[in-house]
């Protein structure tokens, strides 16, 4: 019961997503493709907006629901990992068509190809977890 809230919003993540088409395989491949503003616009709203979030929370000082301060930590300047980390996550979402969230609402719609990249998804943070102490943060 606890759970309640999570499916709740995954509900309505997915539905936004449908909705949307921003789980289209045709308009990943648009956006990367750059023959679509679609799939860019919707990114950039969602940049924005989190933009804007942060701006309130760090000048309004908003606190979490269980009444914690929300802490902002600065990133170090270690740019290769990032460009590294970046360039594999967009190959993968060119790739398969879909990022985390479309992965999932392609399965519910029915694309039952997307389990093939679901499954991989899993195994890759399965071996992310088995070997992120090897690897610099």
């Amino acid at each position: 019961m606890k759970f309640l809230k999570f499916l709740i919003v995954g509900v309505i993540f997915g539905i936004v997503m449908a909705k949307s088409e921003a789980f289209s395989w045709y308009r990943i491949q648009e956006m990367f493709r750059f023959q679509s503003f679609h799939m860019y616009g919707i990114i950039g709203t969602a940049v924005v907006l989190g933009v804007l979030g942060v701006a309130l929370i760090k000048k309004y000082k908003i606190r979490d629901f269980a009444g914690n301060t929300i802490l902002f930590h600065p990133k170090d300047k270690a740019y290769p990992r990032y460009i590294i980390g970046g360039t594999l996550f967009g190959l993968g979402w060119a790739l398969s068509g879909a990022c985390p969230g479309p992965m999932v609402v392609n399965i519910g719609y029915g694309y039952l190809p997307f389990i093939i990249v679901f499954l991989f998804a899993a195994l890759g943070t399965f071996l992310y977890g088995i070997i992120k102490d090897k690897l610099p943060h």
